[in-house]
């Protein structure tokens, strides 16, 4: 039998009409209409496009799922899951959970009268207190963004399915090169394909694929009513960049582990989180239902404070100061102050978001000239604490 990686590449069909080996940008609004309701299968390009519906296809293949919907970004993506709820129902979230994602749990879907409980998934017995009647969707991210929290995906999907309700799991850190959410017991899978799918941090794109097909409609009709579809050549260029998705996370995740490994090394580093790392709390389940570790290491400094985090950030070559992961150059970024602002500092340090943590998105370099570079960085900021200790005073 053919590895999943040829699988995926030729699920891509050539093109019906011409043969293309590419799918086609169908760069259209509308579709001639033999007869009104009598057409080709489009009649208006939010309702339906070729191009996105190739996305989509190839999106649900790839989550093992049987439904798929493209949306203009991950958030809307995430949006129209919250919209499957009504008011009165609650939402069980990871703790250490995206900023984007809090910011519309709270101060969008919040006065609508949908609740959200925050806590740490990772640990079973948080799911089993903290579930309750009004619990309709359970929340998940694994690994989590920044701290790279694992949960166990089957586990929690028990659970679920014990108490009636939904799970979701944002799939996006690991990718479907290495973790299958739906195979597992998940109901939902949503991902930012803004990141790994797409791959070269020229798009921006969401996609959220269901187990059964019903669901799956309940999304699609969302998705036509909202409108927050993904254009046709944005379509494209995460078909593109899912065609070298195995080839290139195979790679992210050897980087990520050497990265990793030498951080663990430095003594200016307080502490490393990746889920590659075997004193990484829950290592063993996310080495049991994934196939890697990802790309994303992030680490706080021994020095926990916010202007050595500005210190840190500001003095690589290599990895560029910047939102976003995935992409094949590398990237980092000060959560405090970046993808983790709109969450209140207390909440934020109590799901582990130190003020000196840095999350870094290890990229396609050569790993040694990576290393070189946080070599530089490290040694810029113990420049600057040298020069800011007071000179000993001879007795």
């Amino acid at each position: 039998m053919s590895s999943i990686a040829t699988q995926l590449l030729h699920s891509i069909p050539a093109d019906p009409l011409t043969g293309a080996i590419s799918v086609p940008i169908y760069q259209t609004s509308t579709f001639v209409q033999e007869a009104p309701g009598v057409n080709k299968g489009y009649d208006y390009a939010r309702s339906g496009n070729p191009t996105r519906a190739a996305l989509e296809t190839l999106a649900a293949t790839l989550e093992k799922g049987t439904a798929g919907a493209a949306f203009a970004s991950g958030l809307a993506a995430i949006d129209a899951v919250i919209k499957l709820l009504e008011s009165g129902d609650e939402i069980l979230a990871v703790d250490d959970i995206y900023g984007g994602a809090f910011r519309m749990f709270t101060h969008v879907y919040q006065k609508f009268g949908i609740r959200v409980r925050y806590v740490d998934t990772s640990i079973i017995e948080n799911v089993l207190n903290a579930i309750t009647s009004k619990t309709k969707l359970i929340w998940l991210e694994t690994p989590t963004n920044p701290t790279l929290k694992i949960s166990d995906i089957e586990a929690i999907a028990g659970i679920a399915k014990s108490n009636k309700c939904l799970l979701c799991v944002d799939n996006t850190f690991a990718s479907p090169a290495l973790q299958h959410p739906l195979t597992l017991g998940a109901d939902i899978v949503v991902h930012s394909a803004t990141k790994y799918l797409g791959g070269h941090s020229d798009l921006i794109a969401g996609l959220v694929i269901t187990r059964e097909k019903e669901l799956g409609e309940k999304i699609k009709f969302i998705q036509n009513a909202s409108g927050a579809i993904l254009s046709p050549f944005d379509s494209w260029l995460v078909i593109r960049g899912i065609e070298t998705l195995h080839l290139r996370v195979k790679q992210h995740c050897a980087n990520a582990q050497a990265v990793a490994e030498y951080l663990q090394t430095h003594p200016a580093v307080g502490k490393v989180y990746y889920p590659g790392l075997k004193d990484h709390f829950n290592h063993i389940v996310a080495a049991k239902q994934a196939n890697g570790f990802g790309s994303v290491v992030s680490f706080t400094l021994k020095e926990d404070t916010v202007a050595a985090a500005n210190a840190f950030v500001t003095s690589t070559a290599y990895f560029k100061l910047a939102e976003s992961l995935g992409g094949v150059k590398s990237l980092l970024c000060h959560p405090a102050q970046m993808t983790h602002k709109s969450i209140p500092e207390t909440i934020r340090k109590v799901s582990g978001v130190a003020d000196s943590l840095i999350r870094l998105s290890v990229g396609l370099e050569d790993v040694d000239d990576l290393i070189d570079d946080l070599k530089n960085a490290f040694a810029v900021i113990e420049s600057h604490a040298n020069k800011k200790r007071p000179e000993a005073v001879a007795v």
